[in-house]
């Protein structure tokens, strides 16, 4: 059983920046897939970003492409989203989530095994 936590979430204006982060208490974290995803009020929940277990492959969607960076460290069984030049519709409850046994990172959610609790993002204008 690996356990998810995720923590950064707030309040911020428009143009603003938050750091993510999602720690795991797996021992094996450095073998698993990790991603972000966030779900708006009324939305699907919808992938934002992956990072392949060696953190040298990183896919986004296109809608954070260039403002949003996934990143990790293997020795502290973390993972990131830093988040740069927020918007209103960034608003959502973002969850980490983890997949273990791929190697390559995923934007299909229904490939990942465990999920965090969600940590709140607004954004205001």
């Amino acid at each position: 059983q690996v356990q998810l936590v995720e923590s950064g979430g707030g309040l911020v204006q428009a143009g603003g920046s938050l750091t993510l982060s999602c720690a795991a208490s797996a021992r094996t974290f450095r073998r698993y897939v990790m991603g972000w995803f966030r779900q708006a009020p009324g939305k699907e929940r919808e992938f934002v970003a992956a990072i392949s277990w060696s953190g040298s492959s990183m896919l986004y969607a296109d809608s954070v492409k260039g403002r949003f960076t996934i990143s990790r460290d293997n020795a502290k069984n973390t993972v990131y989203l830093n988040m740069n030049i927020l918007k209103p519709e960034d608003t959502a409850v973002y969850y980490c989530a983890a997949e273990i046994e791929k190697l390559a990172p995923q934007k299909d959610q229904y490939e990942y095994d465990y999920w965090g609790q969600g940590t709140q993002v607004t954004v205001s204008s």
